[in-house]
């Protein structure tokens, strides 16, 4: 079966825009809220974040499940802001975690053993505590900013040598999709669950990147291919040729990709969870870009320009037909 991706193009873009556009509005109400368009984490904000869970090893101790308002009672009785995060972690409600401005040893001591007594013994191999200076998180978020223009930049340039400059710039179009639909999902998974971003989310945009323009190159190879050598046609069908090409390609490698990383989410732990959910989002999203939205693009753009019929293969007819003249 042929997938005719241009004869449906404006299905592709309208899904598109509706799901960026939701993801826009949802970084909008983000900003409205806490001012920052994603929930930014301990590695951006700076300042101290307490993870207990209960010693269900003693009689009695996890009886009662912990309830937020119980942990902000002590929290704010020992002083601390009213707008600390706090969250319950598992299922079964015998963990939680907070943050919160820095604490030095002392506070943490101190609000260790008021929670405690008032909600129980603590797992002491289960106890996290991580601090982070306000100035290391600036410059944290600085550099993983400047790593991804860099990135776009680098990808903008190779494509334009590599290929032709509306080849690039509909990578970057396609590339800045797949960011985008990422962190529109994530804007909503922070508004909804609460769910934060830190240094491993600004890694995984930069894999999506690699992944995502990786998988485009192959397709626009193969679009390069078919003009040089059947270029007599529109431009709409060779795209298609290409993409039918590659599909199978596209799809067994996106496919094995996220059997990986699906495990990773499930069973690798907390602090992997959120980073494989990210390349999950990234990675399906790369897969439709570079199939629906970069083809696409470039089949409209040569459509709207005149060049429907590929210059390289006009210019091979022109070569063709002068030998013919000159022989004759």
């Amino acid at each position: 079966m042929k997938l005719y991706v241009n004869k449906q193009r404006n299905k592709w873009w309208w899904l598109s825009a509706i799901i960026l556009l939701s993801g826009l509005a949802a970084m909008l109400i983000s900003w409205a809220t806490i001012g920052a368009p994603l929930r930014p984490s301990l590695d951006f904000v700076g300042g101290t974040r307490l993870q207990f869970e209960l010693d269900c090893s003693q009689a009695n101790n996890c009886d009662k499940p912990i309830s937020v308002a119980e942990v902000r009672e002590v929290v704010e009785a020992q002083g601390l802001p009213a707008s600390s995060s706090i969250q319950l972690v598992g299922n079964d409600r015998t963990g939680f975690s907070i943050r919160t401005k820095y604490l030095d040893v002392n506070a943490r001591t101190e609000l260790q053993s008021a929670l405690e007594s008032k909600l129980g013994t603590f797992d002491q191999k289960q106890t996290s505590i991580d601090t982070v200076g306000p100035t290391i998180g600036k410059q944290l978020f600085a550099s993983g900013l400047i790593a991804l223009l860099v990135s776009f930049a680098g990808i903008t340039v190779y494509l334009s040598f590599r290929f032709q400059l509306d080849y690039a710039v509909f990578a970057l179009v396609a590339l800045l999709h797949d960011v985008w639909l990422t962190c529109g999902v994530f804007a909503i998974l922070g508004l909804v669950l609460g769910v934060e971003v830190d240094s491993l989310f600004l890694v995984a945009l930069l894999t999506i990147i690699g992944f995502s323009v990786n998988d485009t190159v192959v397709i626009y190879d193969r679009i390069r291919e078919i003009i040089t050598k059947d270029g007599d046609r529109p431009i709409g069908e060779i795209v298609d040729d290409g993409v039918n090409q590659t599909l199978t390609r596209s799809i067994n490698t996106t496919f094995t990709t996220l059997l990986t990383l699906f495990a990773i989410f499930l069973f690798g732990g907390e602090s992997l969870k959120y980073f494989a959910l990210a390349l999950i989002i990234g990675f399906g999203t790369g897969a439709y870009s570079s199939l629906f939205i970069a083809s696409t693009l470039l089949a409209w753009w040569r459509e709207r320009t005149g060049r429907e019929i590929p210059a390289a293969a006009k210019s091979s007819k022109q070569t063709d037909t002068t030998s013919s003249s000159e022989q004759v």
